[in-house]
């Protein structure tokens, strides 16, 4: 850590899959905000050496043998967290594994968490990087939790995140794949978390606009689509049993 004064109270978890050119980079860097004494990269199936350069950067490396999606990470390496915490259960940041240097600017997203201001922080990236696809899948988003939990999210897929132990088992099981943070933020504010968003000087790789591009867009709108139906089946479900009941 950077600053020996603040105590280890946080652990980094990084879902990775083929990100062997930067994941060193944002390895080091998340090993330098005050607080975290763990970074663990989930290394999802990689066709690299992501996780041989994760692990000489100095974090604990899980490794799925097939690409199981960023949700399954996201629970396995939360999962190696808690088998290592002791006494007191860490708080879990989420990073992408693109960030490289400017993943030592998520430490704002810790400080709410830990002073007890926060159940869950989403990084608002200060900087925004134009990006190849038209916005489709975050408007997508940014009304389906509007309409869900009536959250205001300015970038409701960013994957920067922090919240406590206790309010990601309260979100178990995450949505399917590119859905997850939809689903984390509906999910949690329904149940009474506090979440809000925080201004970092971050940034990531941008996607671009070659047909890979394309097609990780279109899984990506089909994910938050699901979480946002699963979710609205669940409301109409309860509406149901309670009309029944009456």
């Amino acid at each position: 850590m950077s600053d020996p004064s603040v105590k280890p109270d946080t652990a980094v978890i990084i879902p990775a899959k083929d990100e062997a050119d930067r994941i060193g980079a944002t390895v080091t860097a998340a090993l330098t905000i005050p607080g975290v004494d763990l970074v663990v990269v989930v290394d999802d199936g990689s066709n690299d050496a992501t996780g041989r350069a994760a692990k000489a950067a100095g974090a604990r490396v899980v490794r799925h043998s097939r690409n199981r999606g960023k949700a399954a990470a996201m629970e396995s390496g939360a999962e190696a967290v808690r088998l290592l915490d002791e006494a007191e259960a860490r708080h879990l940041l989420f990073l992408d594994a693109d960030l490289a240097g400017t993943a030592r600017a998520a430490a704002p997203l810790i400080e709410p968490v830990r002073s007890g201001s926060a159940d869950m922080t989403i990084a608002r990236f200060a900087t925004r990087v134009k990006l190849g696809g038209h916005g489709l899948v975050v408007r997508l988003a940014r009304e389906g939790i509007r309409r869900a939990s009536g959250f205001e999210a300015g970038q409701p897929l960013n994957g920067q995140r922090c919240l406590t132990r206790t309010a990601f088992e309260a979100a178990r099981p995450l949505a399917h794949g590119f859905g997850v943070e939809t689903g984390l933020t509906i999910d949690l504010v329904r149940r009474g978390f506090r979440v809000v968003e925080v201004d970092v000087d971050m940034s990531h790789r941008a996607t671009g606009t070659d047909w890979h591009a394309q097609i990780h867009r279109a899984r990506q709108f089909r994910d938050v689509a699901l979480a946002l139906a699963a979710r609205e089946q669940l409301v109409a479900d309860v509406r149901g049993v309670v009309r029944g009941a009456r």
